[in-house]
């Protein structure tokens, strides 16, 4: 058996484990959260507190992506690799795949200011500030 046929057998495995890897490290890092949740909950007497702290968590896996930022950021990574593409590499190829990832960041942008964030999350993180 030779090397040439180890090399696309890795290549696909490699991804596959690294992919296993994350997996792990996510289970292993929510399992303990839910258990501090637990451990925290069984010591706290008032029911209301224990309502406030899920809903808390519940808030923040609701998190809205904001286009806005996301836009500029990939605005950025198609500039950096037009740049990369124009004057570094002097290759066409990479200087059009950083303007289709700019164009892109641009589209991000407009759609976040077409779609801005719904005011009913506004007001429910404004009437939690009010609350403490």
């Amino acid at each position: 058996m030779g090397i040439e046929i180890l090399i696309p057998i890795f290549g696909i495995l490699i991804p596959i484990f690294i992919l296993g890897i994350i997996f792990a490290y996510q289970y292993g890092t929510d399992k303990n959260k839910y258990n501090t949740i637990i451990e925290v909950s069984k010591n706290i007497k008032d029911g209301e507190q224990i309502q406030e702290l899920l809903e808390s968590l519940a808030e923040r896996k609701k998190s809205p992506i904001d286009l806005r930022r996301t836009g500029l950021v990939t605005i950025f990574v198609g500039v950096g690799l037009s740049a990369l593409g124009y004057f570094g590499l002097h290759t066409d190829v990479v200087f059009g795949a950083g303007l289709l990832v700019m164009f892109i960041g641009i589209g991000q942008m407009f759609a976040g200011y077409i779609y801005p964030n719904q005011p009913d999350e506004i007001n429910r993180t404004v009437e939690g500030y009010e609350k403490k």
